[in-house]
């Protein structure tokens, strides 16, 4: 199962069905989970990933807690598709049925884990030690970009990281990319996202129809945008492509974009201090 669907269904089964992070997490620890609390609240916020057997223990811990409530309804999630189906969850291929509500609910809960001072020192903490922050562009980080402009014919992309207060551009391809304040840029929301953040008419979206980035230059109308982790799993940026007309982006275009995140995703690790 992909891991960000794995996250999405295990904190599903957590929010609706009223489990207490904390108790989630002293039975994870009980299991011999070595995340700590927070790295664990992290997780079922949808704000940082972590890796597969911890995750999977993480699952395994909720679910217990669940059978001990006699509540079957909503499962947490395993790694692979076998275990979760003997375990009553539904797997990848049933994610499209989840509402939009559902999604937002999530997206709302990543929200309010970030206002922790914690989790954003973690969150920063791991950015730095990537050591990318503010350095000057380099080919390997291009030669990706510059893939991703070709491969969808956009006017941009961009490989950008979150710091505290502004977005920094690592690299970018085309005329749309830039540095701007957190608060506006599309990729500090890509990074509260279990997947990859898409909007296809800026001007029709709800949240961002009245962003400064749509209404002035570059005038963003189309935005894609897949999260990049740091160490721990925290998430610090996003590779993204930008166009200034609003257009479809398809299951394979999604798929065409992770696998360049995932080019990404390897070089960032390659940075790490």
């Amino acid at each position: 199962m992909n891991p960000y669907l794995q996250q999405w269904f295990t904190a599903r089964a957590v929010a609706d069905t009223g489990l207490d992070p904390d108790e989630v997490w002293t039975g994870f620890a009980n299991l011999g989970g070595w995340c700590d609390r927070l790295e664990v609240q992290a997780y079922l916020s949808g704000l940082a990933l972590i890796d597969e057997l911890q995750r999977d223990m993480v699952s395994h811990a909720v679910n217990e807690m669940l059978d001990e409530r006699s509540a079957p309804a909503r499962r947490a999630a395993y790694s692979t598709d076998d275990v979760s189906l003997a375990s009553g969850v539904i797997t990848e291929s049933s994610f499209e049925s989840c509402t939009d509500g559902a999604l937002q609910r999530f997206v709302t809960s990543s929200y309010a884990f970030l206002k922790g001072a914690d989790a954003e020192r973690r969150r920063l903490d791991s950015l730095a030690q990537t050591g990318l922050f503010g350095t000057p562009a380099e080919e390997r980080f291009d030669r990706i970009t510059r893939e991703a402009q070709r491969v969808f014919g956009v006017s941009s992309s961009s490989l950008a990281l979150i710091g505290e207060r502004q977005q920094f551009i690592k690299s970018v391809t085309g005329p749309i990319g830039q540095n701007v304040p957190r608060d506006v840029s599309f990729c500090n929301e890509t990074i509260r996202e279990k997947r990859m953040l898409v909007v296809r008419d800026a001007l029709l979206h709800e949240q961002f129809r009245t962003n400064p980035l749509v209404l002035e230059q570059p005038h963003i109308r189309f935005y894609a945008g897949y999260p990049l982790t740091g160490p721990e799993g925290w998430r610090i940026g996003s590779l993204c492509i930008i166009d200034d007309k609003p257009r479809e982006f398809s299951l394979e275009d999604e798929m065409a974009l992770r696998l360049l995140a995932g080019q990404a995703q390897r070089e960032l690790e390659a940075s790490v201090c």
